[in-house]
């Protein structure tokens, strides 16, 4: 059976084949993961309820993707713009910085993987999909209208042509080009910086990886500064702070951050790159409590983003990490 004929009962297991791919395209719109899902789940409902008018003359998937889109465009017109902290001004030095928090809805989320990546045994196809949801990628569609948001991620991520895009959006084949056109400009003004995807990591990855958890357990921070590059940029929402440098970055840790002494880090994956969550030694002296999600963002053998996600009761969950770390734990993992 195609989806083309479809039938109500059926329409729940459908429409489920699309809920990882819709939601890594509602992702990539909204720069928030649970904006996201919100907007899956938004156009499922709206689905079932316009089902009758819906004629066959496109399949499941394009109506679904015209549905999410209108979600989608509806909540970027109501001002939901996702940021990252380096879009607020210049870095701080370590001596003067102020940490001056910021609403929730500010930021720019990580997602994981599994919930925006769809399983492919193509490895062209999942490097691009990786490549897509960066942070960075992310971060920068943000700075694009919503409808050339929109056709960006269909034509370029997603590899729609562009009469569907237009079909899809309702309007010409001339638009869509000249809105691709258009956001391919911004882009170009303002590229994201690269940064390589993980999972599977490559054997020198791996190794760089096992030496940043290796200097950050042991709380080495020259060892750690030794592993970023000279412009590595810290930043920790949601604080609007952040810091570019070795000096910075070290001193940072050194002081305001000396709490993070002593912490363990269990590894997991964010946005197709590696991640950790960090988990410090906690109040009553027994175990480790949870103090960030840690994206890395890796270029050339150095880190170069060093992304720190405070507000672990939102994504220590999302991502499945504990919700503490015991002796137990410590043990079984040699700590």
């Amino acid at each position: 059976m195609t989806d083309l004929a479809t039938t109500p009962p059926d329409l729940d297991a459908a429409m489920d084949r699309y809920r990882v791919e819709l939601t890594g395209y509602c992702y990539r719109m909204l720069g928030s993961a649970f904006d996201a899902e919100d907007a899956v789940q938004d156009t499922y409902i709206r689905a079932w309820r316009a089902y009758e008018k819906f004629e066959g003359r496109s399949s499941l998937r394009s109506w679904l993707y015209r549905i999410a889109t209108n979600v989608c465009l509806d909540l970027l017109n109501a001002g939901s713009k996702r940021a990252r902290p380096m879009d607020f001004g210049a870095p701080q030095h370590q001596a003067s910085a102020v940490l001056n928090e910021r609403p929730e809805v500010t930021w720019l989320e990580p997602v994981p993987d599994g919930r925006v990546l769809p399983q492919t045994a193509d490895p062209a196809e999942l490097a691009l999909a990786k490549e897509s949801v960066r942070l960075a990628f992310v971060a920068a569609l943000q700075h694009l209208p919503a409808k050339q948001r929109a056709v960006l991620i269909l034509r370029e991520v997603l590899a729609w042509k562009a009469d569907e895009v237009a079909q899809l959006l309702e309007t010409t084949v001339a638009s869509v080009n000249s809105a691709l056109q258009r956001a391919r400009a911004t882009l170009a003004g303002r590229p994201p910086r690269q940064s390589e995807a993980a999972d599977p990591l490559d054997a020198d990855q791996a190794e760089l990886l096992g030496r940043y958890l290796s200097a950050f357990e042991a709380y080495d921070i020259t060892r750690l500064t030794a592993l970023l590059h000279e412009d590595a940029v810290l930043s920790m929402p949601p604080f609007d702070l952040w810091l570019r440098g070795h000096a910075d970055i070290a001193a940072w840790h050194l002081n305001q951050g000396i709490g993070c002494k002593g912490s363990r880090l269990v590894p997991t994956t964010a946005n197709g790159m590696p991640a950790f969550g960090q988990y410090r030694p906690a109040a009553s002296g027994k175990g480790h409590a949870p103090w960030a999600l840690q994206v890395l963002e890796i270029s050339d053998g150095k880190i170069v983003g060093l992304n720190a996600f405070l507000d672990t009761a939102r994504w220590f969950p999302l991502f499945g990490l504990p919700e503490e770390l015991d002796e137990s734990y410590e043990v079984q993992q040699g700590a």
